[in-house]
């Protein structure tokens, strides 16, 4: 049912990918220019661009995985009829999160090589979110085990 903690914990994991889409991700500051480099899900862009600095680098991978994920999570809620269908897309989720995860990873690498590489840049909330959405995927998929395993024990009983 919608109500069981599962529905809730997958909300949560929905929240958390769908505000990847709007905090920054990673950030990179050299105190010697004072320019700023900022990776959010749709781009890898300097805050304060000079004169010379590279053009903004699109990163949509992120917001699309981050989208489908927190999308997944979503469908998923309302399957509660088949649990072998919602540990199918609890499966799926994880795939998409780890890939989020992932193209974040790059695209920060990406940054370094953009502006002055001995400094190392921070990774923002952005960044933890997917993880915490993880953490939230893998306690969906194990409440949504234990409700199946109930059920067939209850057949068993009949």
């Amino acid at each position: 049912m919608i109500q069981r903690i599962q529905s809730v914990f997958l909300l949560l994991l929905a929240i958390a990918m769908a505000s990847v889409i709007f905090v920054p991700i990673w950030s990179k500051t050299d105190a010697l220019t004072g320019q700023e480099l900022v990776l959010h899900a749709t781009k890898l862009a300097f805050v304060n661009p000079a004169s010379q600095t590279p053009a903004a680098v699109n990163t949509w991978p992120i917001a699309a995985l981050a989208a489908l994920s927190a999308a997944v999570a979503l469908f998923e809620i309302f399957q509660y009829r088949s649990r072998f269908t919602q540990l199918k897309l609890g499966l799926v989720n994880l795939v998409l999160i780890a890939a989020t995860i992932g193209a974040s990873y790059y695209y920060s690498g990406v940054g370094e090589q953009m502006l002055n590489i001995k400094l190392i840049g921070t990774f923002e909330a952005g960044f933890y979110l997917p993880t915490l959405a993880l953490i939230l995927n893998l306690l969906a998929n194990r409440f949504i085990r234990r409700d199946e395993q109930l059920v067939r024990s209850m057949d068993r009983l009949r």
